[in-house]
């Protein structure tokens, strides 16, 4: 089982709208997901009995704090037989970047380990495990592109033109309970139908903010401004622009300057761990191996 490489895609929000702060605490969005084919991989060795392992270890994160550790314990505490699994990550998606990596490495072990200790949970019984681990995880258990509405645990499949995207990444670090939390933070936009949304300009009510705090991200979205119409993603604080092609936003890319960092992936509305998940299933690989 430690041949298949499962995929940890990375997520944008093509726009973010901050609706009100709800008496919790919480805040009330509207926000539109889609997966890019690009982000970490994950591989699972199922063990006897209930340890957990994961390599390399994440500087800075213990394994109690680790969402990947975290995602296994909550499904192995549904398991009627205790088992335990080595799981490996390969990191390329930075962290507070808004692009997903720790809810993405999340929901793919939710997923892959699902199948592979035979939890049998549907889709729908991971999805709320996930919420427990960060309001992202369950749009990719689901891996269908989504608009999202609540605390972005609402979920309606949609279907966007799949197009190219360049990903830069500022280098910075941002929390997202500290833009959430900032009493700067915009709180007013009203809600709308989603085919108005989809038919308006797109925003993100936290990019002011996040380029007042980060002068890196503020930078960053400056120059690519030059090039194409450019938003932040999520709480950021990477930023993206939208391409017709990928050789347009090649090109782009070859122009960075050298304190930043990017990439280029195609926008999907199926998400790459959807499609794993159902070629294991189709090639029989769990069972052979």
């Amino acid at each position: 089982m430690s041949r298949i490489t499962w995929p940890a895609p990375a997520k944008l929000n093509l726009f973010l709208h901050v609706n009100g702060r709800r008496p919790d605490g919480y805040h009330e969005l509207q926000t539109l997901f889609i997966f890019l084919e690009h982000g970490d991989t994950l591989h699972f060795e199922v063990t006897e009995g209930d340890a957990l392992t994961l390599s390399p270890a994440i500087s800075g994160v213990p394994d109690e704090q680790n969402l990947v550790v975290r995602a296994a314990r909550l499904l192995q505490a549904r398991l009627p037989v205790p088992k335990g699994a080595r799981i490996t990550l390969n990191k390329v998606l930075p962290m507070g970047g808004g692009i997903g990596g720790g809810s993405s490495d999340a929901a793919t072990t939710l997923v892959a380990l699902n199948e592979l200790w035979g939890a049998g949970l549907s889709v729908d019984e991971l999805a709320a495990l996930g919420v427990q681990l960060g309001a992202d995880v369950p749009v990719f258990v689901r891996g269908n592109a989504a608009f999202a509405e609540g605390v972005g645990e609402k979920l309606q499949p949609v279907a966007v033109p799949e197009r190219w995207y360049l990903v830069i990444n500022p280098h910075c670090h941002v929390a997202t309970a500290a833009v959430f939390q900032d009493p700067e933070l915009p709180r007013n936009t009203p809600k709308m139908g989603l085919q108005n949304l989809l038919e308006g300009e797109w925003k993100n009510d936290c990019e002011l903010l996040v380029k007042k705090r980060y002068p890196e991200v503020a930078n960053a979205l400056g120059w690519l401004l030059e090039y194409a119409p450019s938003r932040m993603t999520g709480t950021g604080s990477c930023i993206f622009a939208a391409f017709e092609d990928e050789s347009l936003a090649r090109e782009v890319l070859a122009k960075l300057p050298d304190e930043l960092t990017g990439f280029v992936a195609k926008g999907v509305n199926i998400s790459p761990l959807l499609r794993a998940l159902q070629q294991v299933r189709e090639s029989g690989l769990i069972e052979s191996v």
